[in-house]
């Protein structure tokens, strides 16, 4: 399993870099730039937990702190990449921005990363506290749900992002058990690979969309 793990966590990671840097290069307008660096936001974030558990399998080291200082900085850069979504769906769609919706989206935003800073998470200790796992993950949720809806609506109006609102809809599915109830559950961790592909799927269309002339 391990072997299978680490393989599918290091590919993901340079898929998601890799990606990030093409997009960048490919982006003719702020919109694309916005699909560049969610990717490499992505990527990198991620990095800061999942290099932490690839080592954890192959060196004789305690790697609890990393593991769970990995797991803040995730925390802060998969919102900051639901962010960038919201304004990638504002560009794309030529959406005219709504003052309300935008104060919306980052009020949960800062109350989210704030959750994510109380000292209650412990993350030194890679803590799986049920509690704290819920309490920062409320408004994380619900950040998710309105971009989903977001990309919803428009889903009839563009054929290459047509399923973004499916791939986040599953990526929280398969994302909320796993952070509320793996510390309880530990096999619900597998569940982390499918929300994997959710984002795969997603560059995957970010790709798409900057490689079309």
């Amino acid at each position: 399993m391990k072997y299978g793990e680490s393989t599918f966590d290091v590919l993901y990671l340079l898929f998601a870099i890799i990606s990030g840097v093409i997009i960048l290069r490919r982006a003719r307008n702020n919109t694309e730039k916005a699909m560049g660096w969610a990717a490499l936001i992505l990527g990198c974030g991620d990095a800061f937990h999942l290099v932490p558990r690839v080592l954890n399998y192959f060196v004789e080291a305690d790697f609890t702190a990393a593991l769970g200082i990995g797991k803040l900085v995730t925390s802060i850069t998969m919102t900051l990449f639901y962010v960038l979504l919201y304004y990638i769906w504002l560009g794309r769609y030529q959406e005219k921005e709504n003052r309300g919706l935008t104060v919306c989206i980052w009020a949960l935003t800062l109350i989210r990363e704030a959750l994510c800073l109380f000292q209650q998470n412990r993350w030194l200790e890679n803590s799986s506290d049920m509690t704290w796992g819920i309490i920062r993950n409320v408004p994380f949720v619900l950040l998710g749900a309105v971009i989903c809806f977001l990309y919803w609506k428009n889903r009839e109006k563009d054929r290459t992002f047509r399923f973004v609102w499916l791939y986040i809809l599953l990526s929280f599915l398969f994302y909320i058990p796993v952070a509320v109830a793996a510390g309880i559950v530990p096999m619900l961790g597998m569940l982390m690979l499918p929300k994997t592909i959710c984002y795969v799927l997603l560059i995957r269309v970010f790709l798409r969309a900057t490689g079309k002339k």
